[in-house]
C-alpha cells in the first residue's frame, strides 16, 4: 500500500510544498549562520582555530573571486573539481565583501 490517492492527485498542494520547501531553507540558511560564527571564532584563535577551522571546512572550499557583469562570480577549477561541482549543480554562497575598486 502507497500513501499516494488513488485518483492520481498530488500528495501535496503546491502551496504546501512550497512552503515545505521554505522552511527547509531558512533552516539551511540559519544552519550556515552558525557555521560562519564558528568558522570566525575559529580563526581568530590562533593554531588552535586553524585545527578547528580545517574540520569544519569538510565538504566546502573558501575563496577570492572578482564579481564580473551582470554579478556573476566564478567558482575556480580546483574547487569546483575538489567539490564535484558541475555545471548545473546548485550551490550556496557566503559572500563577504574583501576590496572595492571604486
Amino acid at each position: 500500500m502507497t500513501d499516494d490517492p488513488d485518483d492520481g492527485t498530488p500528495m501535496w498542494s503546491p502551496a504546501a510544498f512550497a512552503k515545505q520547501m521554505q522552511e527547509a531553507s531558512q533552516q539551511a540558511t540559519q544552519s550556515q549562520q552558525e557555521l560562519f560564527k564558528q568558522f570566525m571564532k575559529a580563526s581568530s584563535g590562533g593554531m588552535d582555530g586553524f585545527s578547528q577551522l580545517n574540520a569544519m571546512s569538510m565538504g566546502s572550499a573558501m575563496f577570492k573571486t572578482r564579481v564580473q557583469s551582470g554579478g556573476r562570480i566564478s567558482i575556480p577549477d580546483a574547487e569546483r573539481e575538489a567539490l564535484d561541482i558541475e555545471e548545473g549543480d546548485i550551490v550556496q554562497a557566503i559572500v563577504i565583501p574583501v576590496k572595492r575598486n571604486r
